[in-house]
């Protein structure tokens, strides 16, 4: 059969998941957005959880320790330094949620509340790693490079994704 032939109602081919996507481009869009969602999602909501809910804005002795001879002890502070963090990493979970209700899940919407929510996490880890480098702790920092180059990567797959994309994305 030709294209046209298999093309239903709207233009939509036969068996497609994603507008005139194949199969596979709908369950690579499907799978990429829900690892997406979980994986940033889940790990701001426990991280910024932590902080401002189940320590109540108070760091932890050793993150204490570990500032202590640090400006940061005193500006902002390591418990408001700890706050700070928690809303940033909170506010990212929130921000996703927001991007969950408006439906920029769906691969005819576009993803801009998905893509601020991955910007305040570059914010995130790069404040983290700041905190790192300035006590020393270096392997700390390079393991949130990981983090910051990962989500970089995840912003830019975001950005590829449908609708900036054709919908048989996987062929581009």
């Amino acid at each position: 059969m030709s294209d046209l032939q298999q093309q239903g109602p709207e233009g939509r081919r036969a068996g497609a998941v994603v507008g005139q996507g194949s199969v596979w481009d709908g369950v690579a869009y499907w799978a990429t957005i829900a690892g997406v969602y979980l994986m940033v999602g889940g790990l701001m909501f426990y991280s910024g959880k932590e902080k401002l809910f189940d320590e109540n804005g108070h760091a932890p002795a050793g993150i204490k320790k570990q500032f202590s001879e640090s400006f940061l002890h005193t500006i902002p502070g390591t418990d408001a330094a700890w706050v700070i963090l928690g809303v940033l990493e909170f506010g990212v979970f929130v921000v996703m949620v927001a991007s969950l209700l408006r439906g920029e899940f769906l691969p005819h919407r576009h993803k801009s509340l998905l893509q601020v929510a991955l910007a305040i996490a570059l914010i995130t880890f790069a404040s983290l790693a700041f905190g790192q480098t300035a006590t020393g702790q270096f392997e700390g920092t390079a393991s949130l490079y990981q983090y910051f180059g990962a989500t970089v990567v995840i912003l830019i797959l975001v950005s590829l994704l449908p609708p900036n994309r054709p919908d048989t994305w996987l062929r581009r």
